[in-house]
């Protein structure tokens, strides 16, 4: 196992939450799962929120991982005639067209609503993971121009997440919740930034990718099918994505 790994993604947790009572943003994929094992692990009272269209990837492989995890864990589904007001409203509030920004900002809007109905003030996610370990598809045209343009991919993807991030919790302090991302820590960042890229992707025919987490996940008991799942990112696993597409060409 990675030792120095784990006692960093601990360290980061400790640095950033200082809630006992927490929720777990949840898809059932390595990054949530090896996020919610983690915490319960160091003593966090969890509760795993999950949210998504009817009969969503997320929802549906959510639970299939929980069978497993055997964790408190609440769903909501979005009710699709109250969508596009919602998205409306998230639109006006964050004041940008950018895509990614606004259904991240719906999705976490959801998630908010949904810990504030279980009583948490508090959501930790797992954002950062697929920034620094090369999560995304877009890594893989990267590290065929080389080391150094991963790098610079790696910083501009930091840059956006954190400042999305600002945004995201703008739209969730109307129910009181606040959104942590541990592994966007400064100290974590740092330290990850240190591991070879040689560890995260190994080349442009990576479908997988993120192999320093996928490997720490199976050696920390994250159920298989977690740990070796190919990314599907919130916005398209909770349908969110589809759904503000089609909104947007009926208004």
């Amino acid at each position: 196992m990675n030792e120095q790994l784990l006692t960093e993604m601990q360290n980061a947790v400790k640095e950033t939450i200082s809630d006992k009572k927490i929720g777990v943003a949840f898809s059932g994929g390595v990054d949530s799962t090896l996020l919610a094992k983690l915490v319960k692990d160091m003593g966090y009272d969890i509760h795993l929120l999950t949210i998504g269209f009817h009969d969503s990837h997320d929802i549906n492989f959510a639970k299939e991982v929980n069978q497993l995890l055997n964790l408190p864990h609440s769903i909501s589904e979005i009710d699709p005639e109250k969508f596009k007001e919602v998205s409306d409203k998230i639109h006006q509030l964050i004041k940008t067209d950018n895509l990614s920004w606004n259904e991240n900002s719906i999705a976490f809007y959801y998630v908010a609503k949904l810990a504030q109905k279980n009583g948490l003030n508090t959501v930790v996610t797992a954002n950062g993971i697929d920034e620094l370990f090369c999560g995304y598809n877009s890594y893989r045209e990267a590290i065929e121009t080389g080391e150094d343009e991963v790098m610079k991919m790696m910083n501009d993807k930091l840059k956006n997440e954190g400042e999305m991030m600002v945004a995201v919790n703008a739209v969730t302090a109307e129910f009181g919740v606040r959104m942590i991302q541990p592994f966007l820590s400064p100290s974590f960042i740092d330290y990850a930034k240190k591991i070879p890229v040689s560890e995260k992707i190994h080349g442009p025919d990576d479908m997988k990718r993120k192999h320093a987490i996928r490997e720490l996940a199976m050696d920390y008991g994250v159920p298989e099918v977690a740990a070796q799942k190919q990314k599907k990112a919130l916005q398209y696993g909770s349908q969110i994505h589809k759904s503000l597409l089609k909104s947007r060409k009926t208004s």
